[in-house]
């Protein structure tokens, strides 16, 4: 008996008590696994995604929405950046008071030119807390997937609470899975070369989010710190 027959018997063991007729999908799936893992305050579940982010090498900060063009023009000119792509629909009020040429999302735009620009800044679709994760799914504020892939330096807005999720269960409904979505768990890292830590690979090496709290949020801190 060749290996051949051997796997094909083994399969048809297996669907022995399979009805005749019935498709792989025509069974019903249980979907009872948990969506909230324990019991936490949205202020809880925000520190939850900033301790993750910061594990994660991000460079975590928080501030209120009238402090944000004023953290961001400080981050930028920390970086020396001179040019940077903003989407079509980030506000431009965030961005009023950095000494920047704020270049649009353009579709022209090769890899090579973009790899030129200093940095890029965009919002988010929304957090996910208990991975420390960051997606974009291509929105007004966001813009094309590769102006956050080929730049060196990623700053995400994140809207918290109302952005931020406990787990990827919770995550998934709240996302069209037809749209391009981005998933960002940190600058970007390989170790595929002996396990050491190489950043930057296809990705931002430097990745800093913003968590752009309500002016009335009790936990928002609204000091323009780093947190991690």
């Amino acid at each position: 008996m060749s290996s051949r027959d051997v796997v094909l018997a083994r399969v048809r063991r297996a669907l022995a008590d399979v009805p005749r007729g019935e498709g792989p999908y025509d069974p019903p799936v249980p979907r009872d696994y948990r969506r909230v893992h324990g019991s936490r305050t949205p202020g809880e579940t925000v520190a939850l995604l900033a301790e993750n982010l910061a594990d994660y090498r991000a460079v975590v900060h928080r501030c209120a929405p009238g402090e944000l063009p004023a953290l961001l023009a400080r981050l930028l000119a920390a970086r020396g950046a001179r040019t940077v792509v903003a989407p079509p629909g980030l506000d431009p009020r965030w961005l009023a008071a950095a000494e920047v040429t704020v270049r649009p999302d353009r579709a022209a735009d090769t890899a090579r030119e973009l790899d030129a620009v200093d940095s890029v800044v965009t919002g988010c679709a929304l957090a996910i807390a208990e991975t420390g994760t960051l997606v974009l799914d291509g929105g007004p504020d966001q813009g094309r997937r590769r102006i956050t892939l080929v730049p060196d330096h990623h700053i995400c807005v994140v809207r918290v609470p109302a952005q931020v999720v406990g787990s990827v269960p919770e995550a998934l409904p709240r996302l069209a899975p037809e749209r391009p979505l981005t998933w960002i768990s940190g600058p970007s890292a390989t170790s595929d070369i002996e396990l050491d830590r190489v950043e930057g690979v296809h990705g931002p090496r430097t990745l800093e989010v913003v968590l752009l709290t309500d002016d009335g949020d009790e936990d928002g801190h609204g000091d323009g710190d780093a947190v991690g």
